[in-house]
């Protein structure tokens, strides 16, 4: 059994630590440990991610699992173009991949994308994340390929995409 609610600034925690626990299983096969270090101090800090929250540039939602936060997404529309969402996090525990939460929470955010009165949704995936595969069978394609610095690292992507019904 789960539910899903909005994250508040009181979620701020678990939002790090799923995401940490994350990083470590799905980007140790493709990037190396100083560069995970790295990102997850620079995306997933403390300042930054209630920033987000607190100004409502990207809105969270946490799925719950027997009272225990086992994953989380972080969506906004894309400043660029405000016409188009993005699905900027899709983090799910590793022991509970597989159970269908990461489809819950995409159907989720495309809901909520579609409430806004928008059609078009976008995420960035590493272009050796095995994630990728799971993407497209949600109905995503790849539109572009996006190259994005990061400190002194690359982030190598896929810009996949899903028109919204």
């Amino acid at each position: 059994m789960y539910t899903i609610q909005k994250a508040t600034l009181s979620d701020l925690e678990t939002i790090i630590e799923i995401a940490e626990q994350t990083w470590w299983a799905t980007y140790s096969p493709i990037l190396e440990k100083e560069q995970i270090e790295f990102m997850l101090s620079r995306i997933y800090s403390v300042e930054n991610i209630s920033a987000q929250l607190e100004h409502g540039t990207q809105t969270y939602l946490l799925l719950i699992e027997d009272n225990k936060p086992v994953a989380f997404a972080g969506y906004s529309p894309r400043e660029e173009d405000p016409e188009i969402y993005k699905l900027h996090k899709l983090y799910c525990l590793p022991e509970t991949q597989g159970k269908g939460y990461g489809k819950i929470l995409i159907n989720e955010v495309a809901n909520k994308t579609i409430e806004a009165g928008k059609h078009t949704l976008d995420l960035n995936v590493n272009r050796h994340n095995k994630a990728k595969n799971f993407y497209e069978k949600m109905g995503f394609s790849v539109a572009y390929e996006e190259d994005i610095p990061i400190g002194p690292y690359w982030m190598n992507d896929y810009v996949m995409r899903k028109e919204l019904v």
